[in-house]
């Protein structure tokens, strides 16, 4: 018995009947927070690109073009960045609203640079032509994070790492006689 909806199945790209290169095919494995993550920026900043009078191509890109996105994105953005003006700048928690604007927090940038330039380059593009990693975008992180950290009356510091330092134990040396100090 056919169906009634074989045409419109057709249409949309669905079957009943499954292709033999679609059967042998191994599943794919479902991509990861950060893979997902990525490809949803990386989608969203072709889309702004294409967006651009006139649109811009990936190759074309510089890095104007991703400050450009950057502060598209501000108008998204939850963290509350009081002016200078302000009677609450440079207060960690201010106790009542004002006008000043929303931005998108400094680490969600950071993050999101972050994974552009990832995906650049593994859609083969090459790191040294990477717009994602020049100057002007570090330079500009590194001012909304100062920005940020100023309005809010807390100061930006660079967390150091921590070195694991292994000390021989006196004795046998035994491997399991080792101590690790921090």
């Amino acid at each position: 018995m056919m169906s009634s909806n074989k045409g419109k199945d057709l249409a949309e790209g669905s079957s009943s009947s499954r292709s033999p290169d679609r059967d042998r095919r191994e599943p794919e494995a479902p991509l990861s927070r950060y893979e997902s993550q990525k490809r949803r920026d990386w989608n969203t900043f072709c889309q702004f690109l294409k967006n651009q009078k006139p649109p811009v191509s990936v190759v074309q890109c510089n890095s104007s073009h991703v400050l450009d996105f950057l502060r598209y994105l501000d108008q998204f953005g939850k963290t509350k960045v009081h002016l200078q003006g302000c009677l609450y700048f440079g207060k960690p928690e201010p106790p009542g609203p004002c006008a000043c604007p929303t931005r998108q927090a400094w680490g969600s940038l950071d993050a999101l640079i972050g994974r552009l330039r990832a995906a650049y380059e593994e859609n083969g593009w090459s790191a040294e032509t990477n717009p994602l990693a020049s100057g002007a975008i570090r330079m500009y992180l590194r001012e909304v994070r100062d920005s940020q950290a100023k309005a809010r009356g807390v100061p930006y510091k660079k967390k150091k790492k921590r070195k694991n330092v292994q000390i021989k134990a006196a004795g046998d040396g035994d491997a399991n006689d080792d101590a690790t100090v921090s």
